[in-house]
C-alpha cells in the first residue's frame, strides 16, 4: 500500500452511522429519537474531553437530518445528500474550527450564510469545534442568531471546556456530556479494528493500549497505529514490546519503586529511575502511571472492596494489597500530592529529571520538608519507631520473666547468686528506694486477658486511627479488683476521656478487640490520680504475663 492511500486508523474507522458509535448509547438514542420524530432542536452543545466522539456524532447528525431515506434515525449513506456531505461537497453543512477562526468577522460570515435556505436537504447544519476559543465579541455576535434562528438552521457547538462559555450561550443549547469511555469499550473497538486489519496483537497489549488511551477512542486507535508501525515485520505485537514502544513501565515495577519510597530508600529509588530512563522509558508517562498506582493504593486503603473496580491483573492486585497494608493513608495521600504537583511542573520544564529526582527525595525524606504533609509523615515514622521500641521492651521483659522462673536473677536484682557457674553482682543501693510492684500469680490472670497483654504491641499496631493509637499507647495494662476485667490505666483524665468519650469510641475499641482476639474482653477504663504511681494501686500485667521466649544460655 502506498503512502498516499494510507489513512490513519482513527480516520479509517471513524463511525459513519449512529449504530457504529461505541459507548454513547444514551446520547445516540436521544438524537435518533429526535430525528425519527422530527423534533430536532436548533442548537446543541457537545461537551467532553478529546477523542470522545463529539465531532463524529455531530457529522453523523448532520447527515441524518438531511438524509432522504433515513433508517431508524441513521443516515442511509446512499442518497445524494449523504454522499455529498461525506465528500465535504454539501454547502448545507459548514464546519468551523474556532481555535483558529475565533474573531467576530468569522462569526459574521456564518451569520450571513444562515440567511440562505438549503438547496439540497432540509437543514443547514453549522458545526463549530472548540467553541470556547471564540472571543467575547464573537460570542455576542453569535448570541442573537442562536436566540432566533431560522427553522432550517441547526447549530452544533463542540467544546472541551464548557465552563468558558457564557451562560447566555449555555442556556440556549441542549447540552450533551461526553464522558471518558471505559477501558472495556475502547479495548472492544481495538479488537474489532485489529481483526479487520489482520493485526496479530496480544490481548494484554490491547488492554494496556486501551488503558493508556485514558478514555479517548481516538487516542486508543492512534496508539495502536503507532505500535503497529513500530512492530512492522514482526509476527505479533507483544505486551513487552508495547511497553517499550510507548515508553511505559509494568505495574510490578511501581510496586518495587513504592517500597523503596515507603522505606526511605532514596538511593534505591533514584537508581531505579535511572535504570528506567536508560531503558528509554518516557519520564512524563512514568510519573503519570505512578500517580495512578498511588491512586489504586489509596482506594484499596479506603476499602479493599474497591479491588473489584480496579483494572489490574490478579498478580498486580496482590502486590498492591501488600503495599497498601504496609502503609498509612496520610503517607499515600502525601505521595499523591507531591507527584501531582510534579506533573504540573515538568509539563513545560526543561529540567524534568531534576524535578522528578527532587520529588522522590522529598517523599523519601519527610524530615527535609516543613509542610503539613511532611509533618504527618514524620509523625507516622515516629509511631512506627515507638512500636518497634515497645516490641523490644516487651521481648526483653519476657526474657527477664523467663529467667525469673528459672531461678536466674539479673545483676543488681538481689543477693549474689551463682548462675551458670558465674557469680551475679549484688543489688545496687538505689534499688532499696524503689517501691516493689504488686505481685500476683500469673495463673490468677484469666486466659483471655493474658492473651491481650501478651499481644498488646501487635494489637496496637493494627489500630487504624492514628490519634486513638497514640492515646492507647499511653495506657498501662492492669487487672480489675475482682480479677475478671482488663484495666486500661491512663496517665490523666483528659486522655481517658479521649478514648471513652461517648459510647461510640468505647464500642469501636472493644469491637476491635473482639475482631483481633476472637473473644469478648471486659474492659474498665481508669486514670492515675495526681501524684499517684501506677505500681501503688495497680498490677502491671506486663510483668505478670509469661511468654514462650527462648532464653540464651549465657543470660
Amino acid at each position: 500500500m502506498s503512502d498516499q492511500s494510507y489513512l490513519a486508523l482513527y480516520r479509517k474507522y471513524r463511525p459513519q452511522t449512529f449504530d457504529d458509535v461505541r459507548g454513547r448509547d444514551t446520547i445516540v438514542r436521544t438524537l435518533k429519537n429526535q430525528i425519527i420524530s422530527g423534533h430536532t432542536s436548533h442548537s446543541y452543545l457537545f461537551c467532553g474531553t478529546r477523542g470522545t466522539g463529539k465531532t463524529t456524532i455531530a457529522k453523523i447528525f448532520a447527515r441524518a437530518v438531511n438524509c432522504e431515506h433515513p433508517v431508524d434515525g441513521n443516515p442511509c449513506g446512499e442518497c445524494e445528500s449523504c454522499r455529498a456531505i461525506a465528500g465535504n461537497a454539501d454547502l448545507n453543512v459548514v464546519e468551523m474550527d474556532a481555535a483558529s477562526n475565533n474573531g467576530v468577522d468569522d462569526i459574521r460570515a456564518i451569520i450571513d450564510t444562515v440567511g440562505y435556505s438549503p438547496t439540497l436537504g432540509r437543514k443547514r447544519v453549522f458545526i463549530i469545534d472548540e467553541v470556547h476559543m471564540l472571543s467575547t465579541p464573537a460570542f455576542n455576535a453569535l448570541l442573537k442568531t442562536l436566540e432566533e434562528p431560522p427553522e432550517y438552521a441547526v447549530f452544533i457547538l463542540c467544546t472541551t471546556e464548557p465552563n468558558k462559555l457564557p451562560i447566555t450561550i449555555l442556556s440556549r443549547c441542549q447540552r450533551y456530556d461526553f464522558g471518558r469511555l471505559s477501558t472495556e469499550t475502547i479495548e472492544g473497538r481495538l479488537k474489532e479494528v485489529a481483526t479487520s486489519e489482520k493485526l496479530n496483537v496480544e490481548e494484554r497489549a490491547l488492554h494496556y493500549i486501551a488503558g493508556a488511551a485514558d478514555g479517548s477512542m481516538r487516542d486508543g486507535l492512534s496508539l495502536l497505529d503507532q505500535c503497529n508501525a513500530f512492530n512492522y515485520g514482526n509476527e505479533i505485537l507483544t505486551y513487552e514490546r508495547t511497553l517499550e514502544i510507548l515508553g511505559a513501565v509494568d505495574t510490578s515495577v511501581f510496586s518495587v519503586f513504592y517500597k523503596m519510597m515507603h522505606t526511605g530508600d532514596a538511593a534505591g529509588a533514584l537508581s531505579k529511575l535511572d535504570e528506567l530512563l536508560i531503558q528509554g522509558r518516557e519520564l512524563t508517562q512514568f510519573v503519570t502511571d505512578l500517580i495512578w498506582y498511588l491512586r489504586s493504593l489509596m482506594l484499596l486503603k479506603a476499602s479493599e472492596k474497591t479491588a473489584e473496580d480496579l483494572d489490574v491483573s490478579k498478580e498486580n492486585l496482590q502486590l498492591m494489597l501488600a503495599d497498601e497494608r504496609d502503609s498509612e493513608m496520610p503517607e499515600i495521600l502525601r505521595d499523591i500530592r507531591v507527584f501531582s504537583a510534579l506533573m504540573e511542573q515538568i509539563r513545560y520544564s526543561a529540567n524534568r529529571r531534576i524535578l522528578t529526582e527532587a520529588a522522590i527525595i522529598r517523599v523519601c525524606r519527610p524530615e527535609a520538608d516543613t509542610d503539613h504533609d511532611a509533618i504527618l509523615g514524620r509523625l507516622h515514622e515516629l509511631e512506627s519507631n515507638v512500636c518497634k521500641d515497645e516490641q523490644i521492651i516487651s521481648d526483653l521483659q519476657a526474657k527477664l520473666d523467663r529467667a525469673a522462673r528459672d531461678g536466674i536473677r539479673p545483676a543488681g536484682s538481689g543477693d549474689a547468686r551463682t548462675v551458670n557457674g558465674n557469680t551475679a553482682m549484688a543489688p545496687s543501693q538505689n534499688a532499696a528506694h524503689s517501691a516493689p510492684p504488686k505481685v500476683i500469680p500469673a495463673s490468677a490472670v484469666p486466659e483471655d486477658i493474658r492473651a491481650v497483654a501478651k499481644d498488646w504491641s501487635k494489637i496496637l499496631s493494627s489500630v487504624q486511627d492514628g490519634s486513638m493509637k497514640t492515646y492507647l499507647r499511653s495506657a498501662q495494662l492492669s487487672l480489675s479488683a475482682d480479677g475478671k476485667k482488663l484495666e486500661l490505666v491512663f496517665p490523666n483524665e483528659m486522655i481517658k476521656r479521649r478514648v471513652c468519650e461517648g459510647e461510640g469510641n468505647r464500642k469501636r475499641f472493644e469491637d476491635f478487640l473482639v475482631k483481633t482476639t476472637g473473644k469478648q474482653i471486659p474492659v474498665e477504663y481508669k486514670c492515675l490520680d495526681s501524684g499517684e504511681n501506677f505500681n501503688d494501686n495497680h498490677i502491671d500485667l506486663s510483668k505478670v504475663v509469661t511468654m514462650d521466649i527462648d532464653v540464651d544460655d549465657d543470660v
